[in-house]
């Protein structure tokens, strides 16, 4: 069930009125009921996952009550590694077995041996790597006496599958959610009203910006090979754009539904368009992921307490499995490494953490230092979005010198061309809606902020109209972190 679709328009509303008009007050009825909403939901994608879900969640849960009740360390240990094996190897083995397969037949074959590997026809279940990473927060966080175990099985399943961020994200911690699920949750007018707010700006994202750039970006990576290298820059920058509004749209749509139930929801992205350095961007380029990474693999590894070459070990550790959760691709390990070496220069320095605050703070205008260093900091995020977006390294790179050809400076010429200049004006407007919003948690939350009353409704019924007259209806766009 997409979260642009008829179906979602027609399953929040019942559940909600059911949420808070048949469950009331009643805590345990209120948990049951967002269950069994989460589960009807995931098995709108495909039924039979429901029970991988179901036996993660199971084994998850019972491991933490296991540890916590082990009175010697081995049984402890036990119970954590079959979690954690367990876990890692159904991620393994339905996202990455095609990968390994045929990446060892292509190496062994360089010395003359061909083999030919068993294949599996697999589909990846939705959602795989978000609710495996909630599960093993839990069993880390447990293991490491930083909580409890969850002795309420309804209230952990709740924990792994709410169903606003089972499939995408934010990934979110026990620490943070479960205390959440365990408390009695009252209706709160303010918070649903601005819940509905994100809502609608994620879905402005999803339906405007990403789904009209992904018409141009999914036509100029098709037929790289015949455009010219100003065409080729556009391809990357509508595609650049694209991943940013759909997957920023998702986040804010789950955010803005957890918050008609009462759940507050990690933030997961902070404007990352408008960083000055790449550990800026990382700062706030799907937080909840980056986080994830630095509190259970960068520090557990040592940090940046060592000596350089440590520090340098562990960036490049953190952002090629970084890229390798993405997909089980080539290109994914190549963009992590891009990034790694774009950030490797501030951590070196450490001056990795010199910008914390937003950008221009204060000013409606930034400084000439600050918009250099933004300028430069998204073309180099454009420019490793190419291997994110590619089918193969191999075609990134025919795609990159297609750019850096001597049509580079020409004209953009195409057919299509009146209609990107249409998309183009609304990246323009969504830019500075969000520029004025960037110090807000999303960019029309201060709107709620305007006095007039008439006014307010005015930007919301133009936000309508242009998820109306340029919103694909025709066939409903996938999000594209569903993949991962």
């Amino acid at each position: 069930m997409l979260f642009n679709s008829i179906h979602f328009a027609l399953f929040l509303p019942t559940v909600f009125v059911l949420y808070w008009f048949v469950a009331g007050r009643n805590l345990k009825l209120q948990n049951l009921l967002l269950l069994v909403s989460s589960y009807f939901f995931y098995a709108c994608w495909d039924w039979r996952f429901m029970f991988l879900l179901l036996f993660s969640t199971l084994l998850d849960y019972l491991a933490g009550l296991k540890m916590q009740q082990s009175e010697n360390r081995r049984s402890k240990q036990f119970w954590f590694w079959l979690s954690v094996i367990v876990n890692i190897g159904f991620l393994g083995f339905f996202k990455y077995y095609n990968f390994f397969a045929s990446s060892f037949a292509e190496t062994v074959s360089h010395f003359g041996w061909q083999v030919s590997p068993l294949m599996l026809n697999v589909i990846l279940p939705v959602g795989i790597s978000f609710y495996t990473f909630h599960g093993l927060s839990y069993v880390i966080d447990v293991y490491k006496s930083r909580i409890q175990a969850e002795p309420n099985f309804v209230d952990y399943a709740v924990f792994v599958s709410f169903f606003p961020l089972l499939v995408a994200g934010p990934i979110e911690r026990a620490t943070h959610l479960l205390p959440q699920v365990k408390k009695v949750r009252t209706f709160d007018y303010a918070n649903a009203t601005d819940g509905l707010r994100q809502i609608l700006w994620g879905l402005f994202k999803k339906m405007v910006i990403a789904d009209n750039c992904a018409v141009f970006a999914n036509q100029i990576f098709s037929n790289s090979a015949s455009l010219s290298g100003s065409m080729l820059v556009l391809g990357a920058i509508f595609f650049t754009f694209q991943i940013y509004a759909d997957f920023s749209g998702y986040s804010d749509i789950a955010i803005g539904t957890a918050r008609l139930f009462g759940i507050e929801l990690l933030r997961n992205f902070a404007f990352p368009y408008f960083s000055r350095d790449i550990a800026e961007f990382w700062r706030r380029w799907h937080i909840s992921l980056s986080s994830w990474f630095k509190d259970y693999l960068y520090i557990p590894l040592g940090g940046s307490r060592g000596g350089i070459w440590m520090r340098i070990r562990n960036t490049f550790i953190i952002f090629i499995v970084s890229g390798f959760w993405h997909g089980a691709n080539w290109t994914f390990i190549v963009w992590g490494l891009l990034n790694a070496l774009f950030i490797l220069p501030s951590v070196m320095s450490n001056t990795n953490r010199n910008h914390l605050e937003t950008v221009a703070k204060g000013r409606f205008f930034p400084s000439a230092r600050e918009l250099f260093q933004m300028l430069t900091t998204f073309a180099l995020t454009v420019f490793a979005w190419i291997f994110f977006r590619s089918a193969s390294v191999a075609e990134a790179f025919h795609y990159i010198s297609g750019i850096f050809s001597s049509s580079l400076f020409s004209i953009p010429k195409w057919e299509l061309m009146e209609n990107v200049t249409s998309t183009l004006i609304l990246l323009v407007i969504f830019m500075l809606v969000e520029w004025q919003g960037r110090d807000h948690q999303y960019a029309i939350e201060g709107v709620n902020e305007i006095s007039s009353k008439p006014m307010r409704w005015l930007i919301y019924i133009i936000i309508l109209l242009a998820i109306y007259f340029y919103g694909n209806f025709g066939e409903t766009v996938e999000f594209i972190y569903f993949q991962f």
